[in-house]
């Protein structure tokens, strides 16, 4: 076993990009392609500013067997390796990442083990000064997803291929280490696993124990553990694992840091009533039906990061790294989770317990974990950079990593809160009240004006949601229009961003009031904007598709320039125009066409309304849009805010419809009659105001948003 010592220096920092190559049958799903690293020469460059001193680095086996040239796929990694150890950051290189080998092989096949050796023979004579590797991650997880679950290739569904699977992986990481120690002989093995703790009731608890057992597998096989007498040992013999599992323990490999990946589902909960809980989460286990739940969904009190760290050290006592802490969640949460890691990581260095480092997971972001890779829908988890953005974008994350590094805690105001795992439990303050509109705030609040809008509303809710500190004022205590107003209530709550949700929204009426609608959306807009730019508090207003004159005939992205219609519209670009270039901590959300299940007055609620009754209704058949599901785009506006961001963004739903098509689109998920959706031309819908023909937007800086068919599924299970 490793040494008793705990861990000497500061507590390191360390990256990761995720690099998984997993097999889906014949289709290989690669997330190094997915995120675009393989086409950016930069991205090195671009983590070094992060102040980190050690990456997970990709050296994978599936990509270099297929690659079409060998040679220059060995000279992609020669360019990038040379590179990092420019920079100071030393490799941690991984040759298999929740894969299953080539074509050729599987996770069921001798040759997986010397086809991984000879891989590893290779790399390592390329790259003798290497130090850290990583020859399979987490091997218990891909052998539950690959021969226990049936996710993965090769999609098997029994015990007995689930620890042939495990103990191929563990023989692969050996004799991967054997090869790798004949060149390098200090070569340090990084063994990583994703660790939790399973909890049941009690007519599951049989299962519970099996699975915490099961949970050190490789790790205890790698370390020689799993002989006679081990918990596991007689189950394992009894399907013919016997000789391999003694010649493991003959032949050790004990790891020299233990890599604990942990995540807010690792954590599991098992439970016989399956009334209780939603039909996905209902399987099968030797006690009988179970519901598998992430268990800090059921309790806040699971063991956690913390408990997963103290168990490992306690049976092992071998050093440890946290070796992936992201969360796929809003960008406040990911603030959260990462700075509790590294609080939680030092408290327990302080008492002794060996752990090393704290490794920021998905630097790129991933694509598609929230299905397990068994899809491709293009669902994307931003991390510390955003790659939709051209070049990538920088979140929240980045300057708090720099905090971290030099030794500092972020400060951001939404670290008041703990996360949603805590409950949002409060540490010293009080919360905002804003749903009353209160004006008190004992911490500095995010600040939404329009208390009455549709905006201003959802906003409010969000930010419940979501633990933040806010106020939402209503137009008596606070004018857009009055710069004493505003100094006002700035200077009295001192918030740390406004999210200006007032103004005026009524396109028609404009056209018969157009000083107040340009009072409104200019220059109030413009007076709350140079209020905040006087405080340094960051400013975020919304503009609107209408700027356009329709006639490009394809999506508008930020560069174009604006030609309105109409009055609004002219308020609107007015406002873009004086806020685009004046430098300030300004962003603008360009946006068009709401729709929410929350709000009675938008077009979708007014139809499907309208089909309940079995009435027609008119839609516009000439007119394109970008729909904007609201709860998408405030989700998408609150972490550009949280991120700093400034300038013009367009923010919609991915997709351009006629308002006849998306009036049957949402007709179709709700499960109404389309047939009563009536197409109808612009000229007869009655506006008074024009409106472009073809608005549809997109982005060139980054497309953010979700897609429209997807937002429309949701709007039709919300309402229902």
């Amino acid at each position: 076993m490793g040494s008793a010592a705990g861990a000497t220096g500061p507590l390191q920092l360390w990256g990761g990009v995720e690099c998984t190559i997993n097999r889906l049958a014949d289709r290989y799903v690669d997330q190094i392609v997915l995120s675009g690293h393989d086409r950016r020469s930069d991205d090195i460059d671009r983590l070094a500013t992060l102040g980190i001193t050690a990456l997970r680095y990709p050296l994978l086996w599936e990509s270099c067997a297929q690659a079409p040239d060998p040679q220059a796929w060995w000279a992609w990694h020669d360019a990038r390796l040379e590179r990092l150890c420019a920079l100071g950051i030393r490799p941690i290189l991984g040759l298999v990442h929740h894969g299953s080998g080539p074509p050729a092989t599987n996770l069921l096949s001798p040759g997986f083990v010397t086809g991984l050796a000879e891989h590893a023979r290779q790399a390592v004579q390329r790259y003798p000064w290497a130090e850290d590797w990583t020859p399979v991650n987490e091997p218990l997880t891909t052998a539950r997803f690959s021969a226990l679950y049936g996710h993965w290739y090769p999609h098997l569904q029994n015990e007995q291929a689930f620890w042939n699977a495990l103990l191929t992986q563990v023989e692969a990481i050996r004799a991967a280490m054997v090869q790798v120690r004949q060149v390098n002989a200090g070569a340090r093995l990084i063994q990583t696993e994703d660790l939790g703790t399973t909890t049941a009731t009690p007519e599951r608890q049989v299962q519970a124990d099996f699975d915490n057992q099961r949970r050190w597998a490789s790790w205890d096989m790698l370390v020689g553990l799993l002989v006679p007498g081990h918990p596991l040992w007689d189950r394992l013999a009894g399907m013919g694992f016997s000789d391999r599992l003694q010649a493991l323990a003959r032949q050790r490999c004990a790891p020299d840091i233990l890599g604990i990946n942990h995540y807010l589902t690792s954590d599991r909960h098992l439970d016989h009533r399956l009334d209780m809980y939603p039909p996905h989460t209902h399987g099968d286990s030797g006690a009988g039906p179970i519901a598998d739940v992430a268990a800090v969904q059921i309790s806040h009190e699971s063991a956690g990061m913390e408990g997963a760290l103290r168990a490992c050290w306690d049976r092992y006592r071998i050093p440890m790294a946290l070796t992936e802490v992201h969360n796929g969640c809003t960008r406040e949460e990911q603030l959260r989770w990462l700075v509790e890691a590294w609080s939680m990581a030092g408290r327990l260095q302080a008492e002794g317990i060996g752990i090393h480092a704290l490794t920021a997971w998905s630097l790129l972001g991933s694509h598609d974990w929230d299905s397990l890779l068994t899809r491709s829908d293009g669902h994307y988890e931003s991390g510390v950079f955003d790659v939709r953005s051209h070049p990538p974008r920088e979140t929240a994350l980045a300057p708090a990593l720099r905090h971290l590094a030099n030794g500092g805690l972020p400060d951001h105001p939404t670290l008041r809160h703990a996360g949603w795992w805590k409950g949002h439990a409060l540490i010293g303050h009080t919360d905002v009240g804003a749903a009353a509109g209160g004006m008190v705030a004992a911490t500095r609040p995010l600040l939404i004006a329009g208390f009455t809008g549709t905006l201003g509303q959802a906003f409010a809710g969000a930010c419940r949601l979501r633990g933040i500190d806010h106020v939402i004022t209503r137009r008596d205590q606070l004018d857009i229009t009055d710069p004493a107003s505003i100094g006002r209530i700035l200077d009295e709550l001192n918030p740390w961003a406004v999210v200006n949700a007032a103004g005026w929204v009524r396109v028609d009426d404009a056209e018969r009031d157009p000083a107040a609608c340009m009072a409104a959306n200019h220059a109030g807009a413009l007076a709350l904007a140079d209020g905040c730019a006087l405080r340094g508090i960051h400013y975020t207003a919304f503009s609107s598709d209408l700027v356009f004159d329709g006639l490009l005939e394809r999506p508008y992205v930020e560069s174009n320039a604006t030609a309105p219609l109409s009055i609004y519209g002219r308020s609107k670009a007015a406002m873009d125009a004086a806020l685009s270039s004046c430098g300030q901590r300004a962003l603008v959300i360009r946006t068009a066409s709401f729709f929410s299940p929350f709000d009675q007055h938008n077009f979708a609620v007014h139809l499907i309304s309208a089909l309940r009754s079995g009435e027609r209704f008119r839609a516009a058949a000439d007119c394109w849009t970008s729909p904007t599901y609201v709860p998408d785009l405030v989700r998408t506006t609150l972490d550009l805010i949280i991120d700093d961001e400034a300038g013009l963004w367009h923010v919609v739903n991915d997709g351009a419809v006629t308002w006849t098509d998306f009036a049957m689109q949402i007709a179709d998920a709700a499960g109404h009659d389309g047939r009563l959706v009536l197409p109808t031309p612009m000229r007869d819908m009655g506006w008074s105001a024009p409106r472009p023909r073809y608005a549809a937007m997109t982005s060139e800086r980054g497309v953010l948003m979700p897609k429209l068919t997807g937002a429309i599924e949701r709007f039709a299970a919300d309402l229902g």
